[in-house]
């Protein structure tokens, strides 16, 4: 029997019996529960689901939606039911560094990352030639003091029209505005070339080779208008020595960037993040 996976995540105050109630609605409607992950926030009294599962091809995810309102409402759940296997659409922001789009383009070419990429937006003209190569739509909006907010616009003008899911600095070199940042809180991943919250702001591996560090990393996070102090999705290291430069340090860098953002990127895309509070929780 042929079906179609969807996922559902949900979040409430934790109470006995969401599990049994969620799990015996999906049943009811036929569904197959592939993967089910769940965690409670004892400091919160919180509780955070998320599963996967397959319906019988012709049942419409309203069904399910339908079917589990009455739980939503009894637990009072924030939840969503999502079409695991319609392609997010994803909008890439560059200026001059491009490693860590490349490797996004990359993963989504060879099908590690489920996206389509709707546009690349750039303060630069620099990706251009990479734009064309991939057939996706460049969009060059340079940035200073006096137009900052018209080039916003433009933005959320661009994810309007476009349908975007989802919007990634990758390296993309302009501290956004709180208005942008809150319009599109969850819905906007950047990746910070430093492990936060050690060295935030410009030049952090210059930082960290002054200060003698023996590990530097990267952090992916959503963006808010805390400038490198959004939830945290995914983060690693690389070990370094005296003996390196501080354009060592950034070499070794790029790599690291590289794979934390397309690392959260995925997640993100497969609804493994949610966000409790200042933190998130990521099924992994």
């Amino acid at each position: 029997m042929s079906t179609h996976l969807h996922i559902l995540t949900l979040s409430c105050e934790d109470k006995p019996g969401i599990v049994a109630a969620v799990t015996t609605e999906l049943a009811s409607a036929g569904a197959n529960i592939t993967e089910s992950n769940q965690f409670w926030d004892q400091q919160t009294g919180h509780f955070f689901m998320r599963i996967a599962f397959a319906l019988p091809v012709g049942v419409p995810k309203s069904t399910i939606e339908h079917g589990l309102k009455p739980v939503f409402d009894r637990f009072h759940m924030k939840a969503s039911v999502t079409d695991a296997e319609c392609k997010p659409k994803i909008i890439i922001m560059v200026s001059r560094f491009d490693h860590a789009m490349l490797h996004l383009l990359y993963q989504i070419r060879v099908g590690w990352l489920q996206a389509e990429v709707v546009a690349i937006v750039s303060n630069h003209d620099a990706s251009k030639g990479t734009a064309e190569i991939e057939n996706i739509p460049f969009h060059c909006w340079p940035v200073n003091a006096d137009n900052k907010q018209e080039q916003e616009q433009k933005l959320l003008d661009l994810v309007r029209e476009t349908g975007a899911d989802l919007v990634i600095l990758a390296r993309y070199m302009q501290v956004l505005t709180d208005h942008l940042s809150t319009r599109l809180f969850g819905r906007i991943i950047n990746i910070h070339h430093s492990f936060l919250p050690s060295f935030k702001g410009a030049k952090p591996y210059h930082q960290a080779h002054e200060r003698g560090v023996k590990l530097i990393g990267a952090t992916a996070h959503y963006v808010t208008p805390d400038l490198d102090e959004g939830p945290i999705i995914e983060q690693e290291t690389e070990r370094v020595s005296h003996a390196m430069s501080a354009d060592d340090f950034v070499a070794t860098g790029r790599d690291v960037e590289s794979r934390v953002l397309a690392r959260a990127v995925k997640m993100h895309l497969e609804a493994r993040v949610m966000l409790n509070g200042h933190k998130t929780i990521v099924f992994k």
